[in-house]
């Protein structure tokens, strides 16, 4: 018994039996050395190579055989690597014949000191081609019968072939509704190149997909360097190794042009018989293919989609609806449907037809569109009647976007040549205080837009009375709120003024000092008296009036802090808290320089507080805002610090310089023991990347000496002052605050 457990008869010549049997053997045995060269070869491999066998010996294997698009190195390297490497394909190129795909098995040999490899090659006869285009067909009308994407389909169909004739590479192209090239599956081909041809418009002089889309017919390019319809286009594919193209075109059954097959070589050469039937059934294959998903897409769109306007119908707003609500009962999140029916709708189509009536219809949901994200759904059950899904929508919002949706409409707009003003009625149902399902939500919107109608058409009506008086309230405020700024910014007199500031001090802890006060807005109404500021303040992102308010802000304050520092009132610094709505417009650090120009105060002595919302934007604007602001010599804190965002990344990205922990963590910071290792770790944070650490609210002695206690720099709170209005600021500084000013030179602002 031998090492491989083969039992042979010492007395019988073992060298002759083991020629005999390679010289015999119906398998094609090629033997080579490291760097490809062959070595030995059996008549199996002559005869299939069709070179007599004493020609073979030291002619290099890589220039007969193509492994499957891997280079000789990485072969050889596999089969060190691995004493069975798995079997592979690849294509022996025969002199005078189409190149012949073969099974290639690696064996690894040590012959003494050489270190051989085996290849034995199987190649595919006739039956066997016909079995692989037959089992080719087979299993991709398997993959289509069982629904599968068309890109799973076109893929799978490519690298079929491909391992079928490893020579070559696929790729299926689409044409598109604008004539263009759009790349459906390619998945040999090198990326770069995919990404050039997709796109490019069809046209007989665009490498062979383009031509044989536009002419109608295959196209060979036995060479693309010397193809002309190449030339534009050449670069890429020869510069990855693609040297010639044969394209089939895609004809549906009416005839209409769908798309092109294609197979790539590596090397100039024309399509062999044996490609040129596996593409006559692949261009078959991939038109019962594309056809077969335009099918399912039409037949999709009929169920699930309003004819007229494209939208959803009432059976996917549904299916729709009803996961939102069983996520929505997971999550505890809102759900809102929104009934909108067209007021004297009957009207327009009883007196300028229905023809008019649908391209009224068409242009609303067209404006309807533009005013939803991703996420909702917009659909119409029939006649003059959308209906909104908003998910993640609670009833503030979406009395918003009902004021949006009542504008947007209201614009005029021209519908065969006359000028149509269209309002609606709308109707608001809330999950899950207004209903559990959909049929009872869509039944209580409905109810409510009756309502609606009712009170006059042209607005919004909740379900619940409690909603309609928070949207009523809403609507009121937005008015006074913009009447307000007008007042203000027009120089009423100081006693008459909407809008006040109050300051707050904040003092350093070690050494106990005055380190600077925070500008806060106040509004009183006539009737309402004092707003609160989280009630007006979100209320003005929301409705465009931020960038109005934070300007005023930023100039009264800084103008004031000029003013004291004009007439001896030692106040070191000034914190202004700014909106992320503020820093779209791009103008804020050109607005912040002219202010503190105007007033003669120095960049350093004025804060401007953030949020991490803020700073977890990619916009390029706002990181450019952020950067000359730094650049200015402005310091950015990070306002309510904690209650935000996870990741820290932005600290160390963005020019922060402080920051300030939010009120949640410091309230209970005495009482509650969970409070205060997260107040440490935010010290810790502050204090590893070099940033003041400032703590707001606090009320009590005990919370004041904790956090002197952990080296938290700044505190602010009615510990320490109540915000004031300025001339109140200034009799607490000489009264009551004057010990704080009184402190070492070097800690504190001084005059």
């Amino acid at each position: 018994m031998d090492s491989a457990g083969t039992a042979l008869d010492d007395r019988l010549p073992s060298d002759r039996l083991l020629r005999a049997t390679a010289a015999q053997w119906s398998a094609a045995l090629v033997w080579t050395s490291a760097d490809g060269t062959i070595v030995g070869a059996n008549p199996g491999f002559a005869r299939l190579a069709g070179v007599p066998l004493d020609a073979l010996i030291g002619r290099p294997l890589p220039g007969l055989l193509d492994f499957g698009g891997r280079d000789w190195q990485a072969v050889w390297d596999g089969a060190q690597e691995n004493d069975h490497p798995p079997p592979g394909t690849g294509a022996l190129r025969v002199p005078r014949r189409d190149p012949v795909p073969v099974d290639l098995h690696w064996q690894h040999l040590t012959d003494g000191d050489d270190v051989l490899l085996l290849c034995e090659m199987r190649d595919f006869d006739e039956r066997e081609r016909a079995e692989a285009v037959a089992r080719l067909q087979q299993d991709v009308l398997e993959l289509v019968a069982a629904g599968r994407s068309l890109k799973q389909v076109l893929d799978f169909l490519c690298r079929q072939v491909e391992a079928c004739a490893p020579e070559v590479a696929c790729s299926v192209m689409l044409r598109d509704a604008e004539n263009r090239m759009r790349v459906a599956a390619a998945p040999s081909l090198p990326a770069v190149y995919a990404n050039a041809i997709d796109g490019l418009a069809i046209g007989p002089d665009v490498g062979c997909c383009g031509s044989a889309m536009s002419r109608g017919e295959a196209v060979m390019s036995v060479d693309i360097a010397e193809d002309p319809r190449w030339a534009p286009y050449r670069e890429v594919p020869l510069a990855h190794g693609l040297a010639a193209c044969w394209s089939n075109p895609i004809k549906g059954r009416d005839a209409r042009m769908l798309g092109s097959f294609a197979l790539y070589y590596r090397e100039p050469r024309p399509a062999a018989p044996f490609h040129r039937r596996l593409v006559q059934a692949c261009v078959h294959l991939c038109a019962l293919a594309i056809e077969h998903d335009r099918a399912r897409a039409e037949i999709n769109r009929l169920a699930y989609f309003d004819t007229l306007t494209g939208l959803p119908n009432r059976q996917l707003l549904a299916d729709r609806a009803t996961a939102a609500l069983a996520l929505a009962g997971r999550t505890r999140q809102p759900v809102t449907l929104m009934f909108l029916d067209i007021d004297r709708f009957k009207t327009v189509n009883d007196s300028l037809g229905h023809a008019v009536g649908d391209r009224l219809l068409v242009e609303v949901a067209t404006r309807l569109e533009l005013l939803f994200i991703e996420g909702d759904t917009l659909a119409r059950l029939g006649g003059d009647e959308f209906v909104a899904l908003l998910p993640g929508c609670d009833a503030a919002h979406a009395s918003l976007l009902a004021e949006r949706v009542l504008a947007t409409l209201s614009v005029p707009m021209t519908v065969a040549d006359l000028t149509l003003t269209p309002t609606a009625s709308i109707g608001i149902a809330v999950h899950p205080d207004d209903g559990m399902d959909f049929d009872t939500l869509l039944r209580q919107a409905d109810a409510a837009m009756y309502r609606a109608k009712q009170a006059g058409r042209n607005r919004c009506h909740f379900f619940r009375r409690d909603m309609n008086e928070q949207a009523v309230r809403r609507l009121e405020m937005e008015a006074a709120l913009r009447e307000a700024l007008d007042r203000q910014e027009a120089g009423c007199p100081d006693e008459e003024a909407p809008f006040e500031l109050h300051y707050q001090p904040q003092v350093r802890l070690k050494p106990q000092c005055l380190h600077r006060v925070e500008a806060l807005i106040r509004w009183t109404h006539p009737r309402w008296g004092a707003v609160s500021p989280v009630e007006f303040v979100p209320l003005a992102e929301e409705c465009g009036l931020i960038d109005r308010l934070d300007s005023w802000v930023l100039q009264t304050s800084v103008a004031q802090l000029g003013r004291w520092r004009a007439a001896g009132v030692p106040v070191p610094g000034l914190a202004v808290n700014v909106s992320a709505v503020r820093f779209a417009r791009g103008d804020l650090p050109d607005q912040v320089r002219a202010a503190l120009a105007a007033n003669g105060i120095p960049a350093n002595d004025l804060t401007l507080e953030i949020t991490e919302r803020l700073m977890m934007t990619e916009e390029v604007g706002v990181h450019d805002a952020l950067d000359a602001l730094h650049a200015l010599g402005v310091t950015l804190s990070i306002d309510d610090f904690g209650t935000g965002y996870s990741s820290l990344s932005y600290l160390k990205r963005f020019p922060v310089g402080e920051l300030k922990i939010d009120r949640s963590f410091v309230k209970e910071l005495d009482i509650d023991a969970a409070n205060r290792p997260l107040v440490r770790a935010i010290i810790q944070i502050g204090e590893a990347l070099g940033l003041t650490v400032v703590a707001e609210g606090v009320e009590r002695e005990a919370q004041h000496l904790m956090l002197e206690a952990e080296g938290c720099a700044i505190g602010q709170g009615y510990r320490f002052a109540r915000p004031m209005p300025a001339d109140a600021l200034v009799r607490w500084l000489a009264g009551e605050g004057k010990h704080w000013v009184e402190c070492p030179a070097d800690a504190c602002f001084s005059i």
